[in-house]
């Protein structure tokens, strides 16, 4: 099957045009939508008004197991009874904002640094896919950025040098660089996961830096030094020629490979308003 794609950034990111999720995935499409995602790394799809039921079966057709174990279920149940439905909204249980001091709303925040969903699972996360179910007056953006061409990019010596190395990932990590603090006990449902620092896309053979804000240390090396040279890599890669910018409409749904790309939520220009969006990740298994 061929898709009907619209380029949206130079190098990566893609429209499709003309297509109806909520209609259910043949064989053939769910092949065509996994090649464009090897290619383009993010889809987006316009007017898709989907149940919560109606994404997770996508989720599940894309392939992979549902990423279950998100760091939010440790602070408590979410309000749609199932973990694969992870809530990116400022409202509670009762429809009501957040309050500033609320833990769902703080351990949130964390959603603003530039990360890649489930890296700190093993396995990792491969296919996220975010639907916007209520869309601010004042509007909201995602940022991403492309870590295949990050990785090119790079000079020969430091891509041989990153080629060989292996990295923590925490989720504890990222909300503690906020001063987000765990109990004991939600610390020991967060071990996390170590991964290479560079990721081959074994369909395609391309190679791309695997780093997120949940990287805390590198294998072997002191953690200063680990740090610096993440810090270096996660400003290499999120210069402006790597990044899309994607400004939200109603019933958006966007796909994306965390394999390949990092991500980041920008600030919500009126607390006030309300924003509810639901995001599902399959895991790369």
């Amino acid at each position: 099957m061929k898709l009907l794609l619209k380029r949206l950034h130079c190098t990566y990111v893609a429209r499709v045009d003309d297509f109806d999720l909520s209609l259910g995935l043949r064989a053939t499409e769910i092949n065509a939508l996994r090649d464009a995602l090897d290619k383009y790394s993010i889809l987006v799809f316009r007017q898709q008004v989907l149940t919560d039921r109606q994404q997770l079966e996508i989720a599940s057709s894309l392939g992979g197991s549902l990423h279950r174990k998100t760091g939010i279920a440790t602070l408590g149940p979410n309000r749609f009874g199932d973990e694969a439905l992870t809530d990116i909204s400022n409202i509670d249980n009762n429809g009501k904002i957040l309050s500033k001091d609320d833990r769902r709303r703080q351990y949130g925040l964390a959603n603003r640094l530039w990360h890649t969903d489930a890296s700190f699972q093993s396995p990792r996360g491969r296919y996220s896919m975010l639907s916007m179910k209520r869309l601010p007056a004042s509007g909201c953006e995602t940022q991403f950025c492309n870590l295949y061409d990050a990785y090119q990019q790079l000079n020969r010596p430091l891509q041989q040098k990153v080629s060989q190395l292996v990295a923590h990932h925490s989720i504890v990590h990222s909300r503690e660089c906020l001063g987000f603090t765990f109990s004991d006990v939600e610390k020991n449902r967060l071990k996390g996961a170590q991964h290479p620092l560079v990721f081959m896309n074994p369909t395609t053979g391309r190679k791309a830096l695997y780093i997120a804000a949940h990287v805390s240390h590198i294998l072997g090396w002191d953690i200063p030094d680990s740090r610096i040279l993440l810090m270096d890599l996660i400003e290499h890669s999120t210069q402006s020629k790597f990044v899309y910018r994607h400004e939200w409409r109603a019933n958006d749904f966007v796909v994306w490979d965390n394999r390949a790309t990092m991500h980041r939520g920008m600030v919500f220009q009126d607390e006030t308003e309300k924003r509810e969006m639901r995001r599902v990740t399959t895991l790369d298994d």
